[in-house]
Order: C-alpha cells, then structure tokens, then sequence
C-alpha cells in the first residue's frame, strides 16, 4: 500500500482510468482555470505551464476549504496537459464539430503527434517534478463514416486536437505510434505507448512520483 494519499487534478476519464491501472487510489478535483489565457510558442512550454497552473489553482481550492497537511502520509498532486501537433500547429480542444471533422480528416493517411505533461506536487513539502512525453501516431485512411460517428456520438470535442486514438472507432486506423519522453539532458524512444497518447503517460507518472516523495 502506498505511503501517501493522491489527488488527481483532472476530471478526465482517460487520466483516472490509467491511474487507477496503476493500482493507486485517489481523489479528483477539478482545476477550472482558463487554459486560453495561457499562451506559450512551443507546445512542450504550454503544456508544462498548463499543468503548473492547474496544480496552482487546486492548491488555492485546498487552502480555501482548509486543508493542511498533517505529520502522517504526505499528499501528492498530480496534474496534466496535453496538447496535438499537426501540420506544426498546436490543436487544443475542437471549438466545434466542423473543426473537429476538420482536424480528424487532416490525420487521414498522415500523422500527429500529442505533446502531454505530468506535474507532481508534493503538498506536504512543496517539492514539484514535472516533465513532458511526446508521441507521433501514424494512421491510415480513415473512413468518412467513421468520422461522420465520430462526430456524432461527440467525445472527440472533448480531447486534444479531437484526438482518440484508444476509440473503438478509430483504433483500427491507428498505423503505428511511437513515444519519447524528455528527460531534462536526453530523450529516451521506446514504442508506442498508448497511455502517453491518452494523456497520462505511466513511466513518466511513476518517475515523478517516486521523484516528489524522496526529495526533501
């Protein structure tokens, strides 16, 4: 059994469904933030600064409501972000269903990359680690018919760049996906890591974890 308490700061299903795969228990608390207010040029720099900012504004919550943190088990927050790529723009969340058909039907017969950050705070120390996975996922033709229920049915207005990959609806059109993970001063590549895509990449959540609760 772990020896601290976690918080999710994501209502995300895909995040809780990983996190949860990785035999944790945990609450969830939403940031509300205002994501567009937060520009950065590079999409590795606004996920980061997403992420810093959704742990920012539940820690806020937290103090509000009166929490503080005891001499037992620590706390830790974890938070996430993740952006597209594509065409080298950075997709956000669809700000319709014409554009997210329209980004659905650039991936046809090409690929996109995601761009996600983990940030874990430890709430009792204040130690923060955090770090950002990308991965490229190559497809092949995706039907029109698939797109016309993928639009329809509507969680990919919801996601990055209108982006599914795990969908039953889209997995099948998935080529191939392959993941690297920035390491502060190296990139490590390892094959196709299907939770990095879905926004919560394990390794990297685990490392950061492992990393918040050591340091002092």
């Amino acid at each position: 059994m772990a020896s601290f308490k976690i918080i999710l700061g994501s209502s995300s299903a895909s995040r809780k469904q990983i996190l949860s795969e990785m035999g944790y228990q945990f609450t969830v608390m939403g940031a509300d933030i205002d994501e567009k207010l937060i520009r950065k040029e590079k999409a590795e720099d606004l996920v980061m600064a997403l992420a810093e900012a959704k742990a920012d504004a539940i820690i806020a919550k937290l103090k509000e409501n009166g929490f503080e943190e005891g001499n037992s088990e620590p706390t830790l927050l974890i938070t996430a972000d993740q952006v597209v790529l594509h065409g080298g723009e950075i997709r956000e969340k669809p700000r319709d269903a014409d554009e997210a058909r329209q980004f659905i039907e650039g991936y046809s017969k090409g690929h996109a990359s995601t761009v996600g950050s983990v940030m874990v705070t430890n709430l009792k120390t204040g130690v923060r680690k955090g770090d950002w996975e990308k991965a490229e996922i190559y497809f092949h033709e995706i039907p029109e018919e698939v797109i016309d229920n993928l639009i329809k049915e509507g969680d990919v207005l919801y996601v990055a760049g209108g982006l599914m990959v795990e969908h039953p609806l889209t997995s099948p059109f998935v080529e191939a996906m392959v993941s690297s993970l920035s390491l502060s001063s190296f990139v490590q590549t390892m094959v196709g890591t299907i939770d990095s895509v879905m926004g919560l990449p394990k390794a990297l959540t685990e490392r950061l974890i492992k990393e918040a609760i050591q340091e002092q």
